[in-house]
């Protein structure tokens, strides 16, 4: 769930080999929140019977909603899963990677079920503090009859904030390398022609490619063992200070877009 909430916006940049071009798009760069433009895609959870499913992660999710840290496979940001009722309306789910919490999230559910507030953090796939927000989702369609209020298909329709560190990124040409770090401990060093090349620091990432396919627009496709589970389509605005994107999570099958201003 929250991997689809936040998640999962790795920008990418790639620049030509002139000069000119090299200095438009070396520096900071950091998502604006009021430019984002969620994916239409819901997800789709239902808590019945005491058992929580989570239909739309990557693998599906099935687990006792007792509180108890449960076993799942499949994911590389997370091993284990509890999810705890706090009450007819909210949940709060906590997921551990070998012993160690590495996320953790509360779904408080309106009284009229239309919309939820999702509060959470994220160090899954951060080497420094937490990524922490908040988001607002709307209901799509309905649980099951007589299941828990957190039951049914939610879009994430806006998000309210997240910390800086999950939202800047720096890039900077060296020769025909483009060198990408983010706060959370994120980077490669990939060649600008399509090259496959480590991307360090994302258990769920292992190689990355940039290619260049136009003056002011490029496209990077983030692989796990060789498959790609993400390609961002990047456009550099005429006058430099802004980056647009769009961003396709080919594990979920959902298109997200953004914009991010040069600092």
């Amino acid at each position: 769930m929250k991997k689809s909430l936040l998640f999962g916006v790795a920008l990418v940049s790639l620049l030509p080999a002139f000069a000119m071009a090299q200095n438009a798009f070396d520096g900071t760069w950091k998502i604006n929140l009021n430019k984002v433009q969620m994916s239409a895609k819901p997800d789709v959870l239902v808590l019945q019977n005491g058992v929580y499913q989570c239909k739309t992660c990557t693998p599906p999710i099935t687990v006792k909603a007792d509180g108890d840290d449960h076993s799942v496979t499949g994911h590389p940001y997370y091993d284990s899963v509890a999810i705890k009722v706090v009450d007819d309306h909210t949940i709060q789910e906590t997921d551990k990677k070998n012993g160690k919490v590495v996320a953790t999230s509360t779904i408080a559910v309106s009284a009229d079920g239309k919309t939820a507030a999702v509060d959470f953090t994220d160090s899954s796939d951060t080497n420094t503090a937490p990524v922490s927000g908040k988001a607002t989702l709307s209901l799509v369609a309905p649980g099951p009859a007589g299941s828990h209020a957190v039951s049914g298909s939610w879009r994430n329709t806006k998000m309210q904030s997240m910390s800086d560190n999950g939202l800047i990124m720096t890039f900077k040409v060296d020769g025909d390398h483009l060198n990408m770090t983010t706060q959370t401990g994120q980077s490669y060093s990939a060649k600008m022609d399509g090259t496959e090349a480590p991307y360090k620091g994302d258990p769920g990432i292992s190689s990355v490619t940039v290619m260049k396919t136009g003056t002011s627009s490029f496209t990077e496709t983030d692989k796990r063992n060789g498959k790609p589970v993400a390609i961002a389509e990047v456009k550099i605005a005429p006058d430099g200070k802004t980056m647009s994107v769009v961003f396709h999570d080919k594990l979920r099958g959902t298109t997200t877009t953004f914009v991010a201003d040069k600092q």
